[in-house]
């Protein structure tokens, strides 16, 4: 448990039936919440990941495209969010690919104060899964919305809906066999 997270969040993040993490917005961005369905997918509890940065996921992949997506929105301050296919790999060292979508919040004084993560194995997913998931992170960002707004934190941006969801699939097949090639240590 974080204290310093307002518990309505906390409690939301245990609630949601998406993979969901909650980051601090300064320094090297450390874990501060993750929830039971990250774990799921993941295989690494609350307690292994706070206070790490979520890159410990990605291992020895290259991840070359997404790392700079994600390091230019840490930057820039006007980009509400961001989503990426990005090659994590499980506490067990099992490799998938992730369909990784980060908001930053801000609070009332305009300051971000977390960036919020979810997290969706796409590497052998149906269209239909994805597409599911898609609408379970829309009613996930829906109602997160007002219980940040109780905190006087704000969301920033909304769902970047997928234009071709069969070409992400196809495109995260052709990492995930990619990766079945790949020696990673």
């Amino acid at each position: 448990m974080n204290p310093n997270i307002p518990a309505q969040i906390r409690d939301y993040f245990d609630q949601s039936h998406v993979a969901l993490a909650l980051a601090d917005a300064d320094g090297d961005n450390p874990l501060r919440l993750v929830n039971g369905k990250f774990s799921a997918l993941t295989g690494y509890p609350n307690s292994a990941v706070v206070g790490h940065n979520c890159r410990m996921l990605q291992g020895e992949a290259a991840n070359e495209e997404p790392r700079q997506r994600i390091r230019d929105f840490l930057a820039d301050d006007a980009q509400a969010s961001v989503r990426t296919l990005i090659v994590n790999f499980r506490r067990d060292g099992s490799p998938f690919v992730n369909l990784l979508y980060m908001s930053k919040l801000r609070g009332i004084d305009g300051q971000v104060r977390y960036i919020f993560a979810s997290q969706f194995d796409v590497s052998r997913s149906q269209p239909d899964l994805l597409a599911q998931y898609d609408r379970d992170l829309g009613a996930a960002l829906a109602g997160l919305t007002p219980i940040l707004a109780e905190s006087d934190v704000v969301l920033e941006g909304s769902l970047m809906t997928i234009a071709n969801t069969a070409a992400t699939v196809a495109q995260a097949k052709l990492t995930l066999a990619d990766l079945d090639g790949a020696p990673f240590a």
